[in-house]
Order: C-alpha cells, then sequence, then structure tokens
C-alpha cells in the first residue's frame, strides 16, 4: 500500500513543459517561505509575520506563519527539485487558497490594490502541476521507473 501511494505521489507522464513551471514558481514560493520563516529578502520572519497573522484573525499566529512558510519554503524546494510534486503542488494550491479568501480577495484582482492576481495566478500553477506531475526533468521521473520494477 505505502509502495503504491509513493509510485502515485511521484507518477508523472507529462513531458518537459512542467519544468518552466516548476521552475519559476518554486522559486516564488521558496522566497515567499523564506520572508516568512527566516526573514530574508526583505520578510518579518516567523514574530512579525505570526503578529501579523494574527492581527488578521489567522491565529494562532505563530503557528500559521509556520505553517504558511513551511508550506511555501519546502514547498518551493520540491517543486525546483522535482521531487514530489503533486503532494507539494495541493498543499501550495491549498496555501493560496487561504491567502486569496483571508487577505486579497476584498481588494479586487489587480496586485496593485493588493489584490489577488498574483496569488490567483500561482494557485493555477500550482493546480497544473497537481494534475501533470513534475514532468520528465525532476526527481519524481527518475523514481518513477524505480517503483515500478
Amino acid at each position: 500500500m505505502s509502495n503504491s501511494l509513493i509510485s502515485r505521489a511521484v507518477s508523472t507522464d507529462a513531458g518537459w513543459s512542467p519544468l518552466a513551471l516548476r521552475i519559476a514558481a518554486g522559486i516564488i514560493f521558496a522566497a515567499h517561505g523564506a520572508q516568512k520563516l527566516f526573514g530574508w529578502f526583505g520578510g518579518y520572519g516567523l514574530e512579525g509575520t505570526g503578529q501579523w497573522m494574527a492581527s488578521i484573525g489567522l491565529g494562532p499566529g505563530y503557528l500559521m506563519a509556520l505553517l504558511a512558510g513551511s508550506a511555501e519554503f519546502f514547498g518551493g524546494l520540491a517543486l525546483i527539485l522535482g521531487l514530489f510534486v503533486r503532494p507539494a503542488a495541493a498543499v501550495l494550491a491549498v496555501t493560496m487558497v487561504v491567502a486569496i479568501l483571508s487577505v486579497h480577495i476584498g481588494k479586487g484582482l489587480f496586485m496593485s490594490n493588493n489584490g489577488y492576481e498574483f496569488g490567483l495566478a500561482l494557485l493555477v500553477v500550482s493546480i497544473s502541476l497537481m494534475i501533470s506531475g513534475a514532468g520528465r526533468a525532476s526527481v519524481d521521473g527518475l523514481l518513477r521507473p524505480a517503483q515500478a520494477s
């Protein structure tokens, strides 16, 4: 059963096209996660992000910052490597739905008003990768034949 579960998690029949989505989205997600977790790239780290999350009603703030930051950072790294892309993309999609609904939806579509257009684009990329899998240029692609034998 667990072998079958792992096999499904790394399965992919996609060609090369997911590579472009994985690398670009992976870098974006990992950078945003690093802002939340470590305060890198001008971020506020866990304490600051946790306080902000609590202030908008996502509490406990520190835990929510840890969960969101970890999903983005480690999920982004998984996309870049092409490792367990389907489950990582599913977690990232949920993270984007929460971000859109809790922060951006009331501000309209456009980024200029802190709207949901960027979150929506990342959500769609995550859903696409969840459906297609990692593609050929991935660790998942290397693991798949080993699972089948």
